[in-house]
């Protein structure tokens, strides 16, 4: 059995015992969430909507993505500026669907 399911704007496809890393949830490791955004549910080929249904999962770790460097350039003006950014995020590990 497998859910879709939307959290911080993207769309996951999730089974039970997955492990999905998703935008900062708040929680601390050990804690169990309940993610009530479910947009389908589905068993092979048998496809229902989510409605009523609930995805429980528990927060691994809270952790930091990769930097991601911005580097702006304007040329012949010695104009040079350089940011960087690592997203907060959170590893899932799906416990139940239902």
């Amino acid at each position: 059995m497998y859910a879709v399911v939307r959290t911080g704007g993207k769309q996951y496809r999730v089974a039970a015992n997955d492990q999905i890393t998703v935008e900062k949830l708040a929680g601390a490791a050990g804690e169990t969430v309940t993610l009530s955004d479910v947009l389908m549910v589905g068993e092979g080929a048998d496809v229902k909507p989510g409605n009523g249904i609930t995805v429980t999962a528990e927060i691994v770790d809270q952790t930091k993505g990769d930097k991601v460097v911005i580097f702006k350039k304007k040329r012949r003006h010695n104009y040079r500026r350089k940011l960087g950014h690592r997203q907060q995020l959170t590893v899932l590990k799906i416990k139940a669907i239902g």
